[in-house]
């Protein structure tokens, strides 16, 4: 059972009602009546959505405000469409050394700096960020570009050298991808 995590935020009336449906709504539910609580509880969740009865200035994240009367159809299915969003936006983004990648919108961010790239330069990217160790030509051309072993191509190294290009002329990075002996890899 995969369960999602619920902090219930100054709102005790609201918590009471959930944790006996939390089963059903595969909800971790917790209570929270203060902000150190409420700071202390969500550092150790990896993800987690924020509901109570009103917006509280201090909190951005995830924080969905309750009116009552309380539809709890219509609550659940907020609940599960945030938590899709959350989820959805968790997988897109990966962070490599000091960049942010954004998966879904194939841009690459440094600092306040943003360069768009392609979706073969992404799929390069989160392919070699999967390895310590370099990937071959020969494996990028199947994995990434889907090409047959045997094919005399020089896709990959085309494609990865005007990628590093772009990465130098906009990040002034010339050592994100690393060409070694036997293929390349993320630094």
């Amino acid at each position: 059972m995969n369960l999602q995590n619920l902090v219930v935020y100054k709102f005790k009336a609201l918590y009471h009602i959930i944790e006996e449906l939390s089963s059903d709504l595969k909800l971790k539910v917790y209570q929270v009546e203060n902000d150190d609580i409420l700071n202390k509880t969500i550092k150790n969740l990896k993800t987690y959505l924020i509901i109570s009865n009103r917006k509280y200035p201090k909190i951005s994240k995830h924080l969905i405000s309750v009116d009552l009367p309380i539809n709890f159809f219509k609550l659940a299915e907020t609940l599960n469409t945030k938590f899709l969003k959350i989820h959805f936006n968790n997988q897109s983004e990966l962070k490599l050394n000091d960049y942010i990648i954004d998966i879904n919108s194939r841009v690459i961010k440094k600092n306040t700096i943003k360069l768009k790239l392609t979706e073969k330069e992404i799929n390069t990217i989160t392919y070699l960020s999967k390895f310590k160790k370099p990937i071959s030509i020969e494996e990028l051309q199947d994995k990434v570009w889907g090409y047959q072993f045997n094919m005399e191509t020089h896709t990959v190294e085309t494609h990865i050298y005007r990628l590093r290009k772009k990465i130098l002329n906009t990040f002034q990075d010339n050592e994100l991808i690393i060409s070694k002996k036997n293929g390349y890899q993320l630094k």
